[in-house]
């Protein structure tokens, strides 16, 4: 480890041991890196994503009320609807002529059950595949959710209610447009294709079970959004980023911590995934356009020429904005590119001057190119010097 990383994890611990920190201080550290070394991007992400006060003195009774919020979660939600509500719903009540499993009253319990059972179903598909590349999402977990796993209580847990929904039911499969594909899995008597997880041993969970009752619990309390494709790979490595904690006091609550912070991010970015908000001013129709205005007044020839190939911006951008860029880099380039997008202010206007930067870095390749080879280049992007896109949007930035 070099002198100067060395002094750098010293600005960093001086900067979070402060009573009252400095916000302003920290995101200007926070923009060129944050070092992953005793537990600092963690910590400093759940300041930065608005999660931790800035008071540290008020944090060990905040954590504990939202660890406490969050298994109150669990408790309430990942339930069948013939559990009673009374005594924290640890009695079961039987089936009644009022409520039952054919009710077709929108406001039944049963009716809500299978409902979710259908977004279930597609966040555990996605789940099952995310950053397929890396072992860790397969790997138990070192602290599986006991309250979910203990043999003793009534609670059906999310994996058992994936099983007996595949095994008797068609799978709806959803993607931002609505549904797409109904399929029934009967045909099939391989429940795990091979490219997807499967599931461990009773009493163990693996990191992509942690991160499909996280999205489950969202779209049970989102019910206005619910879950879309996509949410997975933003979760995914903030999940992973607080499951890697060198701290393991932090580590054990990185399900309940990764939820808030996960909804915080998603309160800034969740009018990218609602589909009647597309063409507003807030919706992602919007965002895609502004990179071609950024791109026409950092780069006129590149903007016609992508213009003249009739290269529009929603045939690569939608999924470098909604995803912020999740899909197009390596996993720690990821997660390096969000520690200066979440210690940006405006993050999501930083964003946007990191993909006109990811072009203005091809523009050779662009200009030189037919509308074949221009596609390709943007559907996969072909630099992976993350240094070099931040450093090329900053200088992007500061040039307005």
């Amino acid at each position: 480890m070099s002198t100067a990383y060395k002094n750098r994890i010293q600005e960093f611990k001086v900067a979070l041991s402060e009573e009252h920190i400095n916000l302003k201080t920290l995101r200007e550290l926070c923009f060129n890196g944050i070092p992953f070394e005793g537990g600092i991007r963690a910590l400093c992400w759940k300041v930065l994503l608005n999660y931790l006060p800035l008071d540290q003195t008020l944090w060990d009774s905040f954590l504990k009320k939202e660890r406490e919020v969050y298994s109150q979660f669990l408790k309430e939600m990942i339930i069948q609807p013939g559990i009673a509500k009374a005594n924290l719903g640890l009695s079961r009540e039987d089936v009644t002529k009022e409520d039952h499993p054919l009710n077709p009253n929108p406001d039944s319990r049963w009716n809500t059950y299978f409902k979710d059972n259908e977004i279930l179903l597609q966040i555990d598909k996605d789940v099952r595949r995310l950053y397929p590349d890396m072992a860790f999402f397969q790997r138990p977990t070192d602290y599986p959710c006991q309250l979910i796993l203990d043999p003793q209580n009534d609670y059906e847990t999310l994996r058992r209610r994936v099983e007996q929904t595949t095994l008797k039911a068609q799978t709806v499969n959803r993607n931002r447009s609505g549904v797409t594909n109904v399929s029934s899995p009967g045909k099939s008597l391989n429940l795990y294709p091979s490219n997807e997880y499967e599931v461990l041993p009773n009493g163990t969970e693996a990191h992509w079970e942690v991160v499909e009752r996280i999205l489950f619990i969202y779209a049970k309390l989102n019910p206005g959004i619910a879950y879309v494709q996509g949410m997975n790979e933003i979760v995914g490595p903030i999940y992973y980023t607080f499951a890697t904690d060198p701290n393991s006091e932090w580590k054990e609550h990185a399900e309940a911590d990764t939820f808030f912070c996960f909804t915080n991010l998603m309160s800034e970015n969740r009018d990218n995934f609602i589909k009647s908000l597309d063409d507003s001013q807030c919706g992602i129709t919007y965002k895609m356009e502004s990179v071609y205005s950024m791109l026409k007044d950092k780069d006129l020839e590149l903007f016609h020429k992508l213009e003249e190939q009739n290269i529009k911006p929603q045939y690569f951008t939608f999924r470098w904005l909604t995803l912020l860029l999740s899909q197009e880099f390596l996993l720690p380039d990821v997660i390096r590119i969000w520690d200066t997008l979440f210690s940006d202010q405006d993050r999501f206007h930083f964003l946007i001057l990191v993909c006109c930067a990811m072009l203005i870095l091809i523009r050779d390749h662009l200009l030189a190119g037919d509308f074949t080879v221009n596609m390709r280049l943007l559907q996969d992007y072909p630099i992976s010097d993350v240094h070099t896109i931040l450093t090329k949007a900053k200088e992007l930035q500061d040039n307005p």
